[in-house]
């Protein structure tokens, strides 16, 4: 059995749908949109990090589940 303290580093939801919503507006690709948002304080900023960070804060092929993550948020069983 899985240890449930154990696995992948969770993203919140604004750095998700920050990175989608650069990535659309500029049309960028994965990889393009994680190198701009480590190198640019700005882009940062806008997908809420506290400070400047030089390390990516994910990986691109992460981006690829974001949008089917924040479908399965918007239609929670119950809403």
């Amino acid at each position: 059995m899985k240890d449930p303290t154990q696995g992948n580093k969770a993203f919140s939801v604004r750095i998700a749908l920050g990175s989608l919503i650069i990535k659309e507006r500029m049309n960028w690709s994965d990889e393009e949109t994680v190198a701009q948002i480590t190198e640019n304080p700005y882009l940062q900023y806008f997908i809420g990090l506290p400070e400047f960070q030089e390390k990516a804060q994910f990986d691109a092929s992460l981006m690829d589940p974001f949008p089917k993550t924040l479908g399965r948020i918007h239609h929670q069983p119950g809403e």
